[in-house]
């Protein structure tokens, strides 16, 4: 029988890592980025915030503008050059960047190749901290039952969906309580809510139903953009659901205002 041996991943434990912050997070939600980089630098990392970084080029990607795509992801190569790796706190951009970017550059060998590298030391956050790093558990505290969406990106093109439920189960005081259809899209989509808003919010009120039905006070993911989405539409419809990133609760920052909150609204 041949022993179990770590993957090559497991067994090295990256030092130098640079944070993909994300435009949302950015602008909308920065407390997303310091509890990332609190997390990071709990596991052994030193973290660093490459100036030069833009968008992803998902938004243009998605909306078949390709040279502009291209333009956009040669900065983010050369932003990230020299990294050993590159973590963001989203599975959306993080699988943009993974899976897309290569084959942006397939008339070009030299970037295709700088594509190539820089994809393979991209990874979603929840997954790094627990595949990479090898992170078993978290110093942290939240009192009351949560529920957990898997976001579309993060499930299907990275695989992101035990690395966080493993993590908030070590959290002292939270009680996972998962939703009847928790791998279901939320209709945000990027793009898609601005082409096809009617599906888009028929998508989400299908979806606010089932995380009311789960009993949980708190919603949480790993994509702001999607619980920027399923915040609003719980609002809208008078839920008391409170919404945050999963990383904000990893990193015992759970008494930030919610998603779509100010400080003393409630």
């Amino acid at each position: 029988m041949v022993p179990d041996v770590p993957s090559p991943l497991a067994c090295s434990r990256p030092r130098r890592v640079a944070l993909f912050v994300t435009c949302l997070v950015d602008l909308f939600r920065p407390s997303v980025g310091f509890a990332a980089v609190k997390l990071l630098e709990e596991a052994g990392c030193t973290v660093e915030v490459p100036p030069l970084q833009v968008c992803c080029g998902q938004p243009a990607y998605n909306s078949g503008d390709r040279a502009t795509t291209r333009a956009i992801a040669a900065q983010v190569i050369e932003a990230f050059d020299g990294y050993e790796a590159v973590v963001a706190p989203s599975g959306s951009c993080g699988g943009m960047i993974a899976h897309h970017y290569p084959g942006l550059f397939g008339d070009d060998p030299a970037m295709k190749a700088r594509a190539e590298d820089l994809a393979a030391r991209s990874h979603e956050l929840m997954s790094f901290l627990v595949d990479v790093l090898g992170v078993t558990s978290v110093a942290a505290r939240y009192h009351g039952a949560v529920t957990y969406h898997d976001s579309c990106s993060g499930l299907r093109e990275l695989s992101v969906k035990q690395q966080p439920r493993h993590l908030l189960g070590s959290v002292q005081g939270l009680t996972l309580r998962e939703m009847s259809t928790p791998e279901v899209c939320c209709g945000f989509g990027g793009t898609f809510c601005v082409k096809y808003p009617e599906i888009s919010n028929a998508m989400v009120g299908e979806k606010s139903a089932d995380i009311v039905a789960s009993g949980a006070g708190t919603l949480l993911a790993g994509d702001l953009g999607c619980l920027m989405n399923m915040a609003g539409k719980l609002q809208r419809d008078g839920s008391a659901v409170k919404v945050r990133h999963v990383a904000e609760v990893l990193a015992d920052m759970g008494d930030l205002p919610p998603i779509g909150e100010v400080e003393g609204q409630r």
